[in-house]
């Protein structure tokens, strides 16, 4: 295989900022655990694209295979001392550059700095949400994704996708704008590696999980909504909520729900740092996995909350029945009373609704690095 580069400017940048690694970020890892070996690694500064030594770049990688959860805080200033290189490293080393973590293509000097350096990028398109569902997501992120899209379509010897649904969208996007499509393919996306080891139920009460960061199109103001109506109807027996992920943007309604609401104190819980081993706790024993979002490019809550036995309720998306076929309970992300219906049956003691799914979830295969990996490098092998 050519020399390759693995560019870690996400990676990097979220674990100095001592941040905990999102959905994206852990695929990005996935990338390095599996081509760091054969790679160096590359990030950007400023304008210019600085590339790690080998040794350097093992070191780095060393470390980023570490990074889960709240141990960011602790590896950040390693990661800073091994990236802070000088001047003398800037330069190509490779030709072959793999990019799996939607940053960089955004910036006008990316692309002149992939033609400078003569590099062949393959780039992940995790979805197009910025551009097809605007109010969702940060002002001026409709333009700066459009963008991506743009300077993706128009330099990449190649492009991966984690759905079907996001290489029809894409697809679509690059006819209708008359933009080149460059080969791809779409790869289902593996979930986490979850510990295995049992622990103790972390509540007593019936309980149900949300798994995301706390932004608009995740839907918490409607499950929050629907929580008000659980404690009313059923009081101190009202079954517990428990919300893991980081606080987003524009979200804050939310926020005021979850700070200020005394209905829901004492049955909502968030958890804005939860490690993996936390995680699996809180999945393994949950009622179910809620999922109401109005959009997503994939889903990957649903594909561990599947593989680890646990039912899902979950927004009716494409997306979600692409990886999921008919297992969980599908509704309308508007219809609250749908929710709420939901709910209340999956909590009664021997519940017909969630029994049933768990009989259809002996049906379902949860997708694999390796068979990932396997089409990637078909693919590869198509363009390089």
């Amino acid at each position: 295989m050519a020399d390759m580069l693995i560019d870690v400017t996400r990676l990097v940048t979220r674990l100095i900022k001592r941040r905990a690694p999102t959905g994206i970020d852990r695929v990005c890892l996935a990338y390095v655990r599996r081509y760091g070996p054969l790679a160096r690694a590359t990030l950007r500064r400023g304008r210019f694209g600085v590339t790690l030594p080998k040794s350097t770049s093992n070191q780095l990688f060393s470390l980023l295979r570490e990074w889960k959860g709240q141990s960011a805080s602790g590896m950040a200033d390693e990661v800073a001392e091994v990236v802070a290189l000088p001047e003398s490293v800037r330069g190509p080393v490779g030709s072959l550059l793999l990019n799996v973590g939607h940053s960089g293509p955004e910036r006008p000097k990316y692309a002149e700095w992939l033609r400078e350096k003569k590099l062949r990028p393959i780039f992940m398109v995790h979805d197009l949400i910025p551009v097809t569902h605007p109010e969702y997501c940060r002002p001026r992120e409709q333009e700066r994704h459009a963008t991506r899209v743009e300077n993706v379509l128009r330099t990449a010897a190649a492009v991966v996708t984690n759905s079907r649904v996001t290489l029809e969208v894409l697809s679509s996007y690059a006819a209708d704008r008359q933009l080149p499509m460059p080969p791809a393919l779409a790869a289902p996306l593996a979930g986490a590696e979850l510990p295995t080891d049992e622990r103790q139920r972390p509540l007593a009460e019936p309980y149900f999980v949300m798994l995301s960061t706390i932004e608009p199109r995740k839907n918490h103001w409607l499950i929050l909504q629907v929580w008000r109506r659980l404690v009313e109807q059923f009081g101190a027996s009202a079954p517990r909520l428990v919300v893991i992920g980081q606080r987003g943007w524009e979200c804050e309604n939310v926020l005021d729900l979850l700070d200020r609401s005394s209905v829901l104190r004492g049955f909502v819980f968030e958890k804005t740092g939860c490690s993996d081993t936390d995680l699996v706790n809180y999945l393994r024993h949950a009622q179910a996995l809620l999922f109401p979002s109005f959009a997503e490019g994939y889903g990957l809550p649903l594909v561990e909350a599947l593989s680890l036995g646990v039912p899902v309720i979950a927004s009716e998306l494409p997306v979600f029945r692409e990886i999921a076929q008919d297992i969980p309970e599908y509704l309308d992300p508007l219809d609250g009373p749908a929710w709420l219906r939901c709910i209340t049956s999956f909590c009664e003691p021997e519940s017909e609704l969630r029994s049933s799914q768990l009989l259809r979830m002996a049906a379902f295969s949860p997708p694999t690095w390796s068979a990932h990996f396997e089409q990637f490098e078909n693919l590869l092998a198509r363009v390089w």
